[in-house]
């Protein structure tokens, strides 16, 4: 249930309704925009009929059922859009975004030029994967804290923000004291115990979509993080697994406009881990501008052919400053457009 608070509604009228809510085997969400507050009362179905009760309550305007299964994600309960602040970087408010950096962290000299690239091409936050999830167990499953020490260096270094991946809930304490934002990749999107951690985090969350996850998935997880409290959310459009082989997935680029009529939440693609090739990944990066996504992720390498996790889908240098010329000039066209029709 929502509760739709009176425009002229005191904190003393919010601060009853919030109690009733709780004494009634609820937990309260208070969503607070700049002409109304809204309450969510999250729970299950048992109490719904008492829940209606709170429509005579001082202050309150109308109780409104949430139809869909995911009650925060979604935008019956906040119609206005989630802006994710990272430092001096807003994803979700209105400039594209690029996170960029190699997927693995394997050196200093290399994390060093990576960053170096990704500043001064103009990427704004920068990326590196310390702990590397791998479908082989032989294959190299990244440096660990020192990983994540070597990738904070560089982010100071550069003045940049940086994210990496989480993968265990024993981890999210180390990780967090390193990293500015927190990737749940692909294969923990339904680990709820890892959900539920993150969730109690202070650190926004970057929450990509399964192989296999359908979009109401993706938001029911997304929905698990809201519910512990954490606000701070980034999903991400990564590819989902067909029968198509030309690609190591398929980009559902169809997923950031539903997204966005869906959800609040700001919405990223990863052109990288959708194609597999490092030739794909600037004219998909074309569409995420084109199709209203917020940003993407991408990975850069200088020497791909050296690379010891996802070397084909890596950016080289020059690949890279090409990428983002275009991301600019896309990105001042769409702007003019739409300032036009408005």
């Amino acid at each position: 249930m929502i509760i739709l608070m009176n425009k002229n509604t005191t904190q003393e009228q919010i601060d009853r309704v919030i109690e009733w809510i709780s004494s009634a085997g609820y937990k309260p969400h208070l969503s607070q925009g700049v002409e109304r507050t809204l309450i969510g009362a999250i729970g299950d179905d048992r109490g719904r009929i008492h829940l209606k009760s709170a429509a005579f309550l001082p202050g309150v305007e109308n109780v409104i059922p949430i139809l869909k299964p995911y009650k925060l994600a979604g935008r019956e309960f906040r119609e206005d859009n989630t802006v994710v602040r990272v430092g001096d970087v807003r994803i979700g408010g209105g400039e594209f975004v690029v996170m960029a950096g190699p997927c693995s962290v394997e050196s200093e000299e290399q994390m060093m030029e990576c960053g170096y690239v990704a500043k001064k091409a103009g990427a704004r936050i920068l990326r590196g994967g310390a702990y590397k999830p791998r479908t082989s167990p032989y294959s190299f499953q990244g440096m660990e804290e020192e990983g994540l020490m070597l990738l904070k260096k560089v982010g100071d270094k550069m003045g940049m923000p940086v994210v990496t991946e989480v993968m265990n809930t024993v981890d999210v304490d180390l990780v967090e004291s390193y990293s500015d934002i927190l990737q749940i990749g692909a294969r923990n999107v339904q680990n709820f115990a890892l959900l539920k951690k993150v969730g109690r985090s202070c650190r926004p969350v970057l929450l990509k979509r399964g192989m296999m996850t359908t979009i109401e998935e993706l938001l029911m997880s997304a929905e698990y993080i809201l519910s512990e409290g954490n606000e701070q959310i980034i999903l991400c459009e990564r590819g989902i697994r067909t029968f198509e082989t030309a690609t190591r997935n398929t980009l559902d680029i169809s997923a950031v406009p539903v997204l966005k009529e869906l959800t609040h939440l700001p919405v990223i693609i990863d052109p990288s881990h959708a194609s597999g090739h490092a030739k794909y990944i600037i004219p998909l990066t074309r569409a995420a501008v084109a199709v209203g996504a917020n940003g993407v992720i991408v990975e850069i390498h200088p020497e791909p052919e050296k690379a010891m996790s996802d070397g084909p889908q890596s950016l080289r240098p020059e690949q890279f400053y090409q990428l983002m010329d275009e991301v600019n000039l896309l990105s001042n066209a769409m702007h003019r457009r739409i300032e036009g029709v408005q």
